[in-house]
């Protein structure tokens, strides 16, 4: 493992620390006394790397990534990074919502990285794989730094997240923004509140993420959102779409990415396990939808996606004017 013998010592804080070696890495284990954070374990490490360059056989428009966490406390059921917890011995279910991996050195690391003359200064993306504004952010408070290296070093970056933790950083992304590239997209699938209770339990509501894409957008940034997942016979339907299209309009998003929901191993498990309990008439159907993979068939991805690109149009999303220093890429889906 990249963080192998990297030990953390415990502190006096109020927590209860227990340092151990799990999955072949030192680490400090804590949980905290906190409702927020009942039932969840954060195993604090030492990496070696932080910057990370992106496998090539990737299909995502970005070359290198942050990811000052692994595991996700939004528990989302369909989150597609749930597999990467299996390379740590750990589960790709309740072990990935409630055991996550902290790189506390993750800022200072950085600082490092960027003045090092192999560094390009090319753009890094940020909540690709898990969320880095999830609930542990407000703990552990790596973002800040994290952006002010960036910032400092005048190095493109983008930040992808449902968490609205992010308008704590407001004023460090405004600063960054005046001296390079920084794209901001925040992800909602579905203003439907009964089905982001059931899929998104440890989620910011689809409401605040509204209002935080409404206080961004005043804010002079060009914010773009996934509408993702689109979740198959759940929020697929035209009423469902229009709902979410027309809330986003009014939030001042520059642009709309439809998304529809892939099953990749370990997602798929878990999210048809939640399906049989919550919704055990659609697993037939899913089946029959998923049989050829990972993804829906083309046709039904490409009939959902021009409804909403028709519903976008109807409803004037990206007419507003914005900063045009703020970049506006497309990323899949964060956990």
């Amino acid at each position: 493992m990249r963080w192998d013998g990297q030990r953390v010592g415990a502190s006096s804080d109020g927590d209860q620390p227990a340092e151990l070696t799990l999955f072949g890495m030192e680490s400090c284990g804590r949980t905290f006394d906190t409702p927020e954070f009942h039932g969840m374990t954060f195993y604090e490490v030492r990496a070696r790397t932080i910057i990370n360059k992106v496998p090539a056989a990737s299909r995502v428009p970005f070359q290198w990534t942050i990811n000052p966490y692994r595991g996700c406390g939004h528990a989302c059921v369909y989150c597609f990074a749930r597999r990467t917890h299996e390379y740590l011995d750990l589960d790709a279910g309740h072990d990935f919502d409630s055991k996550v991996i902290v790189k506390v050195n993750a800022p200072e690391l950085l600082r490092k990285e960027l003045v090092k003359p192999s560094w390009r200064g090319e753009p890094i993306a940020m909540g690709t794989n898990v969320d880095c504004y999830q609930r542990a952010e407000g703990r552990y408070q790596l973002m800040p730094r994290i952006i002010a290296a960036l910032r400092d070093a005048r190095n493109p970056f983008s930040i992808l997240t449902k968490g609205a933790l992010l308008l704590r950083d407001l004023e460090l992304l405004r600063e960054a923004a005046q001296v390079t590239d920084v794209a901001l997209s925040v992800s909602i699938g579905s203003v439907d509140a009964e089905l982001w209770r059931e899929v998104e339990p440890g989620t910011p509501s689809p409401q605040a993420r509204l209002r935080m894409c409404r206080t961004l957008a005043d804010a002079g940034f060009s914010v773009s959102v996934l509408m993702a997942p689109i979740l198959p016979f759940l929020s697929d339907g035209p009423e469902r779409l229009e709902e979410t299209v027309r809330a986003i309009a009014e939030a001042g998003a520059a642009s709309v990415t439809p998304i529809v929901l892939h099953l990749r191993p370990g997602a798929r498990e878990w999210y048809l396990a939640w399906l049989a309990r919550l919704h055990p008439e659609l697993v037939p159907r899913y089946q029959s939808l998923y049989s050829g993979g990972s993804y829906p068939p083309r046709a039904y991805q490409q009939r959902v996606c021009a409804m909403v690109r028709d519903l976008t149009e109807r409803h004037g999303v990206g007419t507003q004017r914005h900063n045009p220093r703020n970049m506006a890429h497309r990323y899949p889906l964060t956990g």
